[in-house]
């Protein structure tokens, strides 16, 4: 039995941060959480074969102040995504199934986004996963494998009959992969077509764009990945806006160098002050893009590898951007 702080009401759900394989991790989102968002979490992608080797929930970080959090599963056996499922069902408020996934050590398996190849297949997992669990399930998925074969709207309805909650759609194709412009307008095409609440995906990097974006898709809601990088206020941000038609401004440098700060000090804490500094280089660029010779300082961001020196940089790059303002 759930208790009641697990418990989801898909009704109310406007935003929700997108998982973001080997970014989004209990650190990131607890992050989100300090931030002020009441967003739907979502783990990172937990492979259903991996699970099942090893059917011990511990190995998914996860916090009770996450919740409401859904476990994405990737897989296409209906067995073992079932079977993990099961496993990570007493933790869970909800399942997402990963449809969408377009990195080739995923898809050559016939998972993520290659189930878009085989709709009756993610709708017979889905079912299970429903019928096994009892809880919400919803599927993440792309507009199709390419430009030529574009099922997305075939392909919600399934799942919609199969008893999806909800679906959110990332509006790219498989082979499109994250390059050029996510296609909103084909979101509100689904829409259009379907009962059940519709999230949209890519390309949602500000405030104005989550506007923007809900415009032309008359969508339910919007799902955030590589726009929360940088700006753990994001999600709280375009919720107040949601309900109380409040913009607050985007976080300033200095806001955004305290923000980095403190997100290094938690990976490092988390992981180790070695693979703590590692994890972070990958963020630097999304919390200074905004500075002049922000690439230069990037790269020396990347070679350091000690939190005193990280720091020293980040409070000399303060000291020249205000030093010039």
């Amino acid at each position: 039995m759930l208790s009641k702080n697990k418990e989801i009401n898909i009704n109310e759900i406007k935003v929700i941060q997108a998982p973001l394989a080997g970014i989004s991790d209990v650190v990131f989102r607890g992050m989100i959480r300090k931030y002020g968002s009441k967003c739907l979490m979502t783990t990172e992608m937990i492979s259903s074969e991996m699970l099942c080797n090893n059917p011990n929930p511990k190995i998914i970080q996860f916090e009770e102040f996450e919740y409401p959090l859904a476990f994405q599963l990737v897989g296409h056996k209906i067995d073992k995504m079932t079977a993990a499922a099961k496993i990570v069902a007493p933790f869970a408020s909800m399942i997402d199934i990963n449809c969408g996934c377009p990195v080739k050590k995923v898809v050559v398996s016939g998972d993520g986004a290659a189930m878009m190849k085989t709709p009756q297949l993610a709708a017979d997992i889905l079912k299970s996963i429903k019928d096994t669990t009892n809880l919400p399930v919803s599927a993440k998925f792309r507009l199709g494998w390419s430009n030529n074969e574009e099922n997305y709207i075939e392909f919600a309805k399934i799942l919609e009959q199969a008893g999806a909650d909800f679906v959110t759609l990332h509006a790219r194709t498989r082979s499109a992969m994250y390059e050029g412009s996510a296609d909103w307008k084909k979101i509100g095409l689904l829409k259009k077509e379907l009962k059940i609440p519709v999230f949209a995906n890519g390309d949602i990097k500000t405030l104005e764009d989550a506007k923007n974006c809900l415009k032309i898709t008359k969508c339910d809601g919007i799902s955030i990945g590589r726009g929360i990088m940088g700006d753990f206020s994001l999600p709280y941000r375009i919720e107040k806006y949601l309900k109380e038609k409040i913009e607050i401004k985007e976080p300033n440098l200095e806001e955004k160098i305290e923000m980095l700060k403190e997100h290094l000090s938690l990976e490092i804490k988390n992981m180790g002050e070695t693979n703590g500094i590692k994890f972070m280089r990958k963020f630097y660029n999304y919390y200074i893009s905004s500075i002049k010779n922000a690439s230069k300082y990037r790269c020396c961001l990347v070679r350091l590898e000690k939190e005193k020196e990280i720091l020293k940089v980040l409070d000399e790059i303060l000291c020249i951007h205000n030093s010039n303002h």
